[in-house]
């Protein structure tokens, strides 16, 4: 279990000026803590973060790619079981009054760019009391990552940018290939699967890829008809036949009209729990 003076962090600031001051700044308000890495951007972070699995994360919310919660939620899906305790995380913000409130309704550490010394003193003194806990209470991990999931479920449903516009609900995904465009209804969908610039459309029998991002479909689908279950993958829910979890926890879906299953993230299992 991670003590205060071998207590590790990792930084995701996309600025390196900003990177440099922040680690400058953490030096004197915590001198024992040991920075492991400085990521220039959300994908570096990610592949940082599961490697060194370090104890707190500092990460910036407007980064190139991935955000700081695109960050956050893909730690949460791909933490290692039986690792390292899931780090703490504080989100680094310019100053963004509808970010700042849904921190604050969360009570979520988060640090407003340029970062003022008082605060992040005060931050780190919150950082090492819930360390200095995990130690003298090993198993109340699994209490803390519960509420961790339920925050970034929180959050990320507000995305802690104001929202736009509402967007009229899909009835037809208009597919195309090749000189041809297939005219999909969405109720004939089975899943949506992020694919690196596209996603496919998977119906009973066929398959379809569209030049979008997952984030940008998401606002276009009825959210009580498509569960999101995974970062990459959202599911018809009356096309969900069962929900099977096994000894550690995790969940498979299996689909009526496919034969593949689908794993559902950890931060999406809490959608499966019987009436």
């Amino acid at each position: 279990m991670t003590s205060l003076n071998d207590a590790t962090a990792l930084i995701a600031e996309d600025e390196p000026l900003l990177a440099q001051a922040l680690q400058a700044e953490l030096a004197r308000a915590w001198p024992a803590l040991r920075i492991t890495a400085v990521a220039g951007d959300g994908a570096q972070a990610l592949q940082q973060a599961l490697r060194l699995q370090p104890s707190v994360c500092f990460l910036d919310i407007r980064m190139p790619a991935l955000s700081g919660l695109d960050v956050a939620q893909a730690l949460a899906e791909d933490w290692p079981d039986g690792g390292a305790p899931f780090p703490l995380l504080v989100f680094v913000t310019a100053y963004d009054q509808y970010a700042v409130q849904a921190f604050e309704q969360q009570a979520v550490d988060y640090l407003l760019k340029p970062v003022d010394p008082t605060r992040l003193a005060q931050c780190c003194e919150r950082l090492q009391a819930r360390l200095a806990q995990r130690r003298q209470l090993p198993q109340a991990d699994g209490q803390a990552l519960d509420q961790t999931l339920a925050t970034l479920r929180s959050l990320l449903g507000t995305g802690t940018l104001p929202p736009g516009p509402a967007l009229p609900k899909l009835e037809v995904i208009q597919a195309g290939m090749g000189q041809t465009v297939h005219l999909v209804p969405v109720d004939e969908v089975i899943y949506f699967e992020a694919a690196d610039k596209y996603v496919r459309v998977v119906t009973a029998d066929r398959e379809h890829l569209i030049r979008t991002s997952l984030r940008e479909l998401l606002p276009q689908l009825d959210a009580q008809r498509f569960w999101q279950v995974h970062r990459c993958t959202v599911v018809q829910a009356r096309l969900v036949q069962s929900a099977a979890r096994d000894e550690s926890g995790k969940v498979t879906l299996t689909l009526r009209g496919r034969p593949e299953k689908l794993a559902v993230s950890r931060l999406y299992a809490h959608l499966f729990r019987p009436m």
